[in-house]
């Protein structure tokens, strides 16, 4: 099925919006390879639109494990929750950097459960590159 294309203007609002970085992971645009890409925080399959209120963006890695989830398993609770909605909900009220600087960790049964169901820390190639970013000074963000 063909994606359908997003506005430039509605592309433009989101990635200011987003600060240019991933909703996930914190990734900046300006240090990933590939185009952070625009995502249905509710996938149109599940009855979202293309509001910008429903877009975020998300760089490859996480917008390929999230895919269609919209909520996942609390690893700590066994509880399902919704996941976390980046245009909705602050970064720092669920997440945290572990001390290594690398790895996310989830503060909140919703963090908890993205962090999972994104493999936020612990996706091989997204430690390889924060560990090269952490080194160089860039990483983790502070804001």
């Amino acid at each position: 099925m063909a994606r359908r294309a997003i506005p430039a203007e509605t592309e433009r609002r989101v990635r200011q919006a987003a600060r240019n970085r991933c909703g996930y992971c914190l990734s900046p645009q300006h240090l990933v390879m590939a185009r952070l890409e625009i995502e249905h925080i509710l996938p149109l399959t599940k009855g979202g639109n293309d509001d910008d209120t429903n877009l975020w963006l998300a760089c490859p890695l996480c917008n390929s494990h999230k895919s269609d989830k919209t909520e996942a398993v609390d690893p700590l609770t066994g509880a399902t929750v919704a996941l976390f909605n980046p245009s909705m909900q602050s970064w720092w009220d669920h997440f945290a950097w572990a001390d290594d600087g690398i790895r996310i960790v989830g503060t909140t049964p919703i963090g908890r459960a993205t962090v999972a169901a994104l493999h936020l820390s612990d996706d091989p190639d997204a430690l390889t590159v924060r560990s090269y970013w952490l080194l160089a000074g860039w990483h983790p963000p502070r804001d």
